[in-house]
């Protein structure tokens, strides 16, 4: 299965052709990753992905965020949808040259978006009580606890520092590894047995605005409530934000 390229990674930044499902706004944002060995992560994907990696490393990532000006660009407004928290647990893969996230979970306040994405988008998107509070201008702190019945308890608790903004992430450095992506790819089933339908949403979006961020405290079950192990050492961290969001519909693949 081919690596995808630089070439093949900015390819995925032209628009889509045809019309957008949803529009999403995202802000708020934390993106906390960690290096993993990429034999840890390849027994936790479905059979045909595999991990996309970075200087011989997979990514795990934990993305905490606020999400709104949500609709979809084919029906009538859903009342009570248009805001809402989400928490992912996110790792990066590639199918045939073509790279994008693969979510292990993504947490969410809205028990109607819960259902639809689970239904629509095939992703394992989990009932979660999740807060947001700004106790100085510059400084988030966010909690959450899943509360899906069925699914595996998780908790989680951070509070960061915004720092300077940073410049745009250069096409082949760590940053735009870890943020730039423009795909998605999703099962037909649940982990463990995922099954042999595999889909893929592309997404559209200007570059991520970035600032620096300081990890002020951080306590989490995310990645051990999906069997992975504690991530070591300290996240390299991004904060994001605000950006407006396209997605389309999933293909299989």
């Amino acid at each position: 299965m081919s690596t995808p390229t630089l070439p093949d990674r900015l390819a995925l930044r032209e628009r889509p052709a045809g019309r957008a499902l949803m529009h999403q706004d995202w802000g708020d944002l934390l993106f906390m990753h960690w290096p993993v060995p990429a034999d840890v992560i390849q027994p936790h994907l479905p059979e045909r992905l595999q991990v996309d990696t970075y200087d011989g490393h997979a990514w795990l990532g934990v993305v905490p965020f606020r999400m709104w000006n949500v609709r979809s660009r084919v029906t009538p407004p859903v009342p009570g949808v248009r805001e809402f928290l989400e928490l992912n647990v996110r790792t990066y893969v590639h199918l045939n040259g073509v790279p994008g996230v693969w979510f292990f979970s993504l947490d969410a306040t809205n028990a109607l978006a819960v259902w639809a994405a689970r239904t629509f988008f095939h992703l394992p998107y989990f009932r979660a009580r999740l807060t947001l509070e700004r106790p100085a201008t510059e400084r988030l702190h966010y909690t959450g606890h899943r509360v899906h019945n069925g699914a595996a308890p998780a908790h989680f608790t951070a509070t960061w520092q915004l720092g300077e903004a940073l410049p745009p992430s250069e096409p082949g450095s760590l940053a735009f590894f870890l943020t730039e992506r423009y795909c998605l790819y999703a099962a037909g089933g649940h982990a463990p047995n995922y099954g042999d339908r595999l889909y893929r949403g592309r997404i559209a979006h200007q570059p991520w605005p970035l600032r620096a961020a300081e990890l002020l405290h951080y306590d989490s079950s995310l990645v051990e409530s999906h069997a992975l192990p504690t991530p070591a050492g300290a996240p390299v961290l991004h904060a994001g934000g605000p950006l407006s969001v396209d997605l389309w519909r999933l293909q299989r693949v």
